[in-house]
């Protein structure tokens, strides 16, 4: 939003959707074909002996993400809910321990059920700011500011959010075709982008202001006196963090046990729990650095390392690798 609500809007859907959309259809296609359900299985296939250096900026991602999402979800329980810091961290640490422990299964249905409460909220929350602040929404929206850098804007956000792929890999087992994997690579880049969309949608009407804002939606509710959805909203986001704190480390697990799985060995089911509690215990120690801190330096740096180290030989070498293997041919089903 800071590039004007029209740049913000052209951004998402001209630049962050095609970037997604590309990505995560190649990728899952990727992993279709050469049965690479894990990171580092996938990346050893495209990038040989140096797949390490993703998994580097992916360790720095997670722990950047990780302390904005304890720190968020702390301070959002204390300030809204009246709930203790510590005892909302615990909370979360509770809940993503629980969820590492369940493994694969358990975790994508969360993920599923989840996102379609996000999708309720999220709508539920454009209504009553189109009710309560029309007009600003309208009248901002009407005056189709554009500003400078919101291109190469939208392609950071496009490549810091694409870290996240490997780590959910373990969801791709289902697909069978190349149909699939393109169909699911551009609907996922679509509902992953909406939300967004309506909740960008939602607090335009309070910009200028709203892009210095820690929680834009929580500043947003606040100034339409919703106590009742803003109740919610923080139950949903709180949830939204878990989810979010769950899939980097549950990427982090499936990665540790393809490993040791390859040298015959096994990773015990409560071993997850315990490198989901240490993750998060030394992503906490950053969160004195400030949310907004956090994501503007640390993002910014992830995007362009992402973007040398996953986009660039996905995009060439890992295209080439999908259209020279051939695919096995099947025998016809007997009569």
């Amino acid at each position: 939003m800071k590039y004007g609500p029209l740049g913000g809007i052209i951004g998402m859907f001209l630049i962050s959707l095609i970037v997604w959309s590309l990505i995560l259809a190649i990728t899952f296609e990727f992993s279709r074909k050469f049965k690479t359900y894990d990171y580092r299985s996938l990346l050893l296939n495209f990038l040989g002996p140096f797949w390490f250096l993703f998994e580097v900026f992916y360790v720095v991602l997670l722990v950047v993400v990780l302390a904005v999402v304890g720190s968020a979800a702390g301070v959002l329980l204390r300030d809204y809910l009246s709930i203790p810091y510590s005892v909302g961290v615990t909370i979360m640490l509770a809940a993503i321990g629980f969820l590492t422990l369940k493994g694969s299964g358990v975790i994508e249905k969360f993920f599923s059920v989840w996102s379609l409460v996000i999708y309720g909220v999220y709508v539920l929350f454009l209504i009553v700011s189109l009710f309560k602040f029309g007009n600003l929404i309208r009248e901002n929206l009407a005056s189709a500011q554009i500003l400078p850098g919101w291109a190469i804007g939208a392609f950071k956000y496009g490549l810091y959010n694409m870290c996240v792929i490997p780590a959910i890999l373990f969801c791709v087992r289902h697909i069978e075709t190349r149909t699939e994997a393109v169909s699911a690579g551009v609907i996922a880049a679509f509902m992953g982008l909406m939300p967004a969309f309506l909740l960008f949608v939602a607090i335009v009407g309070q910009y200028p202001e709203v892009v210095s804002e820690e929680v834009p939606a929580v500043f947003v509710l606040e100034r339409a006196h919703a106590p009742e959805l803003l109740i919610v909203f923080i139950i949903v986001l709180f949830g939204t963090l878990v989810q979010t704190g769950t899939g980097f480390i549950h990427g982090v697990n499936e990665r540790l046990h393809a490993s040791l799985r390859a040298k015959g060995k096994e990773f015990p089911n409560w071993q997850r729990p315990v490198v989901a509690i240490f993750l998060l215990l030394l992503s906490l120690g950053l969160s004195s650095f400030g949310i907004i801190r956090l994501v503007a330096e640390g993002y910014g740096f992830i995007s362009w390392g992402i973007f040398a180290i996953y986009f660039v030989p996905l995009m060439t070498l890992g295209v080439y690798k999908i259209l020279a293997k051939k695919e096995p041919v099947r025998s016809p089903p007997l009569l």
